[in-house]
């Protein structure tokens, strides 16, 4: 039977971060000028700026957790780690081809690894991420404002993709203990769907 109250719990909590995440920037944006701060707060927002980077990194915490065992913490770990890399090329503009359409094909590629469950061995998937995570953080660090501050800035979006991995394991998590793995399956393809769609167009 299932715990209905648990599933409302874990649903509660991943939809309360995102709000908080999706807020907090605006409400520093509110409150500073340029600088130190506008940095932080330009980092943490950039993420939710775009759905492409948004729902790769759900992805990411959402396979992760499909993955189980060292998977849970260390895929996330190194996208974190290999964006924070991309993101330093992004500032200092050191040229990386293929940036569009990597984001664009790590949103079918995760997304499909979801939709079918796909288990593959830890370096596999740390590889397949920390590809992917170059993009991501490449995009990041060219879009920066130049009137702020590189480190917040960069501190701000590995925050925010930190808190993104943890609520696609928090959904995970919920579907996973409800018995529902194949709503789990359906983001996935609802995910790949978009970016195979963005592809097109691009």
């Amino acid at each position: 039977m299932m715990n209905h109250p648990s599933t409302f719990k874990y649903f509660f909590k991943a939809a309360f971060l995102l709000l908080i995440l999706t807020l907090l920037p605006n409400l520093a944006f509110a409150h500073v000028g340029i600088g130190e701060a506008s940095g932080w707060a330009h980092g943490m927002l950039h993420p939710f700026l775009g759905l492409d980077h948004l729902c790769a990194m759900l992805a990411v915490g959402l396979w992760a957790k499909q993955m189980g065992g060292r998977a849970v913490w260390l895929v996330p770990l190194t996208f974190v780690c290999v964006m924070a890399l991309g993101g330093l090329l992004g500032i200092t503009a050191i040229p990386l081809l293929f940036i569009e359409g990597g984001i664009l094909l790590s949103l079918l590629v995760l997304g499909l690894l979801v939709a079918a469950s796909i288990q593959l061995p830890l370096l596999v998937c740390i590889v397949i991420v920390a590809i992917f995570a170059l993009f991501h953080g490449y995009a990041h660090g060219v879009e920066m404002p130049q009137s702020i501050s590189g480190l917040t800035y960069a501190l701000g979006f590995l925050l925010s993709t930190v808190a993104l991995h943890s609520t696609g394991i928090l959904m995970a998590t919920g579907l996973a203990k409800v018995g529902r793995p194949q709503w789990l399956r359906m983001i996935g393809a609802l995910i790949a769907t978009l970016g195979g769609a963005l592809y097109l167009v691009s």
